[in-house]
């Protein structure tokens, strides 16, 4: 059965020059090289940050947090998502932590803010657990669980977002449209041209078939893809934040999405 929990945003832009590129290999190592530009570009101008999407109101994506991420060895910070699940608890990627050949040694997780480097409630934290068999080379089991000191004072800027249930675990979500969010790239080239704003885009779910011509070594039958036509999705940054549907009126947080 698929364990449909979160979205885990695949490092697919990755430049590596000896390893795939769908690998997760440096990833804390580009984004910490593009933080600084894009702190300098949240205070000069606001913009859009998924590509081609939209800036999101304050509020409107309440679960989703943004990560600041300090890395062994680096003096920049790499940036992610994340999603907030309950009071204490946030599901990011597992290569935002440690993405093979990075690791990381704190996190500053924000939350209820809509740009990433000002704002909102910021809490810093070391405890990460990512899972046991996360396999950077092949991107599987890229999933992190982090835990806070203690519980967010929720409020209609900040709140945790519903986990499938029941029928939704069985769930394939093909043909849904979904919702993507963060902080990240707005460009593929990865320029820093606009602010480091919250983000985000309306995305259609596809087959995993379909997905497979794109990603035939690291698809998972438990991934779910979404396609990417009219230059649409997310980009790096976007890591481990939300991609969300509606059912029963409910905002669910469903999993592994690879951008065509």
């Amino acid at each position: 059965m698929k364990l449909l929990v979160l979205l885990l945003v695949v490092a697919v832009s990755a430049q590596a020059s000896v390893l795939p590129t769908t690998t997760a290999y440096g990833y804390l190592a580009r984004s910490a090289a593009e933080s600084e530009k894009r702190r300098e570009a949240e205070e000069k101008l606001l913009s859009q940050r998924i590509v081609n999407g939209l800036p999101a109101g304050i509020g409107q994506v309440p679960y989703q947090a943004g990560l600041l991420i300090r890395i062994i060895g680096f003096n920049g910070q790499g940036v992610c998502g994340a999603s907030l699940v309950s009071g204490n608890r946030l599901i990011t990627a597992a290569h935002c932590w440690f993405d093979g050949s990075h690791q990381a040694w704190m996190v500053t997780v924000v939350l209820g803010s809509n740009t990433l480097f000002t704002g909102g409630t910021r809490i810093d934290t070391s405890a990460v657990i990512t899972h046991t068999n996360w396999t950077p080379l092949l991107v599987r089991n890229d999933i992190a669980m982090i835990y806070l000191p203690n519980n967010v004072v929720q409020s209609n800027l900040i709140a945790p977002v519903a986990l499938p249930r029941g029928d939704e675990l069985h769930e394939t979500f093909v043909g849904s449209s979904a919702i993507a969010s963060g902080f990240g790239l707005t460009n593929t080239s990865g320029g820093i041209l606009q602010t480091q704003y919250l983000s985000h885009v309306k995305l259609n779910v596809i087959t995993n078939s379909i997905c497979s011509f794109a990603f035939p070594i690291i698809l998972q039958p438990t991934n779910i893809c979404t396609s990417g036509v009219g230059g649409v999705g997310a980009c790096r940054g976007d890591s481990g934040g939300p991609l969300v549907v509606t059912r029963n009126d409910r905002t669910v947080l469903v999993r592994y999405l690879l951008n065509l």
